[in-house]
């Protein structure tokens, strides 16, 4: 059984475990992402009344999110990652900020395209810390408080509940997280996973 944290996708099955998984999550619908969730969380509560326990009571049955830290990206390969994100962002004519932190949380690279709302730029860097050191796409923390109610998150330092934090993960490790800020929350979405995406096309030697 998953809790809310569980990770996506299941147990690994391959040499690059959680990164499969977490390519699913990135090219995945939202609709289709957030009904997993949901679902996943509706058999939580569901048992925890059943024996009239909180909901947080439940235990999973593995750890959630249980990527290893790896390697810090590398200068070329985050450049690489803001270049694919602000190309998807200019053939939208959205004016983005990007941001890409290695796996210690600590800023790589940043790009700020002409026009970009200002008070996005620390809100871009904020969410590719949190992808990062909390091992999940921010949009799991927009979901559990926005939809699942659980404003105990709130109490986390470093939380930030605005979807636009993606992990970037490389043969099972994560190496960095992309944040975007200056749209709406969705914006922000489709421009990270523009930007983590490369991830998967550039050699690990880079």
């Amino acid at each position: 059984m998953k809790s809310f944290f569980a990770r996506p996708g299941g147990e690994r099955n391959d040499s690059n475990g959680w990164t499969a998984n977490l390519g699913n999550v990135l090219t995945t619908d939202e609709d289709s992402i957030g009904a997993k969730y949901m679902s996943s969380n509706a058999k939580v509560a569901t048992e925890a009344q059943s024996t009239s326990l909180n909901p947080l009571d439940v235990v999973p049955d593995a750890m959630p999110f249980d990527v290893p830290y790896g390697l810090p990206i590398t200068l070329n390969r985050a450049e690489a990652v803001i270049l694919a994100a602000v190309a998807e962002a200019k053939k939208r004519n959205w004016k983005m900020n990007v941001a890409v932190v290695d796996s210690g949380g600590n800023l790589v690279a940043f790009q700020r395209m002409d026009g970009a709302m200002l008070a996005s730029i620390q809100i871009a860097e904020h969410k590719a810390r949190a992808a990062v050191t909390f091992r999940r796409p921010t949009k799991i923390f927009e979901d559990g408080i926005n939809l699942l109610k659980l404003d105990y998150l709130l109490a986390f330092d470093g939380i930030i509940a605005s979807r636009g934090g993606i992990p970037l993960i490389e043969q099972g490790a994560v190496i960095g997280a992309i944040g975007t800020s200056g749209g709406a929350d969705s914006q922000d979405e489709i421009i990270s996973k523009a930007g983590a995406a490369a991830i998967n096309q550039l050699p690990a030697s880079e």
